[in-house]
């Protein structure tokens, strides 16, 4: 994804499973690693919400939305 895309930040609930929280959660601490202290400063809030967004971002959810098809149930 090398193009420059005009993006906002939108707030909205979002439905996953446990597993997939819990796989951010221990890859996220991972990546961080524990400060001298031994304690992980990691958000995970962020970090769900950076994984989400780049997932949306590479996986072309412009064109999904765009389909009238998958409006619907």
């Amino acid at each position: 994804m090398s193009e420059v895309q005009n993006t906002i930040v939108v707030r909205a609930r979002v439905e996953m499973t446990t597993a997939s929280l819990q796989a951010i959660v221990a890859n996220a601490k991972k990546v961080s690693g524990p400060d001298e202290k031994g304690v992980y400063r990691v958000d995970t809030a962020d970090q769900v919400s950076a994984m989400i967004s780049r997932f949306l971002l590479e996986n072309d959810f412009e064109s999904f939305v765009k389909d009238i098809a998958n409006y619907r149930r």
